[in-house]
């Protein structure tokens, strides 16, 4: 039986956004990076996007929208894996994101940590 489907997160940059509507797979792995020069596209659940918008955006992040992708979509394996042995594990999808995957398109907005 196939497992659930999930929300799964990915940041990116408006524009690769609206060029991959146009044609009609989205295919960035990570900032700067293709799916063919990393293997997979990166992702987040919803509590490692901060983390994720920091490291890889810092205070550049007015340009981004949070591409939520239903995975039950997808034709291609989902694995949640590590960047380091034992650390926290992050889902990564095997191959390009058809559109229609991409159920909700929303703007990055960064949480102000500092006034909670």
């Amino acid at each position: 039986m196939a497992s659930p489907s999930q929300h799964l997160l990915h940041l990116t940059e408006a524009p690769l956004w609206e060029a991959a509507r146009a044609s009609g797979t989205y295919e960035m792995s990570t900032r700067g990076r293709t799916l063919h020069e990393e293997g997979f596209i990166h992702c987040s659940l919803p509590h490692q996007l901060p983390g994720v918008a920091r490291m890889l955006y810092g205070e550049d992040d007015e340009a981004l929208v949070v591409l939520v992708i239903d995975s039950g979509r997808l034709s291609v394996p989902v694995r949640y894996e590590a960047m380091s042995p034992g650390g926290e594990e992050f889902p990564h999808i095997y191959g390009p994101v058809p559109v229609h995957a991409v159920v909700d398109v929303l703007p990055w907005q960064r949480k102000d940590t500092d006034s909670q």
